[in-house]
């Protein structure tokens, strides 16, 4: 059957018989299955009951995540299906993974308020996906609208290494804190709340020296104490929504209180 297309709005609209280009970019989808793989093996890891393993995997997954949308942009290899496919990638990886590890590790000694906790947590992920893809159609941003899913699954994994760093061993007893996190988490990602998204800072120009010293300080860190600065860098960033947005509505309340005077001034 021969192909057809038609206008609709004076818009060119592809008929479901119209042959599709076929084929793929390698090199920027193989580094997003490296991601899914370590996604899907931090599940396995968990179910095993290597905690720690589970979450190092996730962040593992985050670094090939951050890898495979620069490598398609550099190489000019972004598509649709790349796009597409990296966020099912995601959802296993920074879903799936860090409910399960959030449940076996801490939420199920609370019965059905644990897993109900896990799984709002992967649904709230799902969305907070979909609602990217659709915004993302929109073009680049510099903030992202509410918590972006890797980062809700590095602070679940910094949680459970500092854990295990300070000498944590066995089950959590329960404690009431990890299941506010987990709600707090899933809130977050579906929220109307401003992150930044870093995508306007570039390595390549020249910066402040501040800035240089910084990243070295970050890197030692990172070499003495991973555990402590991974965990501190991933709940400062999950805070740095709400905090910048309480201190937006406390400065919009200032303004609003500061009005009335400044016209009476003008007045005078």
């Amino acid at each position: 059957m021969s192909s057809e297309v038609r206008l609709v709005h004076g818009r060119r609209e592809r008929r479901s018989d119209e042959p599709l280009h076929r084929g793929v970019y390698l090199l920027p989808n193989l580094i997003t299955t490296c991601g899914l793989f370590s996604g899907f093996y931090a599940i396995i890891a968990t179910i095993d009951g290597a905690y720690q393993v589970a979450a190092v995997c996730i962040l593992i997954a985050h670094v090939f995540d951050g890898l495979d949308g620069r490598i398609a942009r550099l190489t000019k290899s972004t598509s649709r299906f790349g796009i597409e496919y990296d966020s099912l990638s995601d959802l296993v990886a920074f879903g799936v993974a860090p409910g399960v590890l959030a449940y076996k590790w801490a939420l199920e000694p609370w019965g059905n308020w644990g897993w109900l906790a896990a799984s709002l947590y992967v649904a709230c992920g799902a969305l907070r996906l979909a609602r990217f893809n659709v915004q993302a159609d929109l073009g680049a941003k510099h903030h992202f609208t509410g918590l972006p899913i890797p980062a809700a699954a590095d602070t679940v994994a910094s949680t459970v290494l500092l854990y295990y760093f300070f000498g944590g061993e066995g089950a959590t007893h329960k404690h009431v804190i990890l299941l506010v996190v987990i709600y707090g988490l899933a809130a977050l990602m579906v929220s109307n709340v401003s992150y930044q998204s870093f995508k306007s800072f570039r390595f390549h120009p020249r910066q402040p020296l501040w800035i240089l010293v910084a990243l070295i300080v970050g890197l030692k860190f990172v070499i003495a104490e991973p555990q402590i600065f991974l965990f501190t860098a991933f709940m400062l960033y999950a805070l740095s929504g709400p905090a910048t947005w309480v201190l937006g509505r406390s400065r919009a309340r200032r303004r609003a209180a500061e009005e009335p005077v400044a016209k009476v001034r003008n007045l005078r």
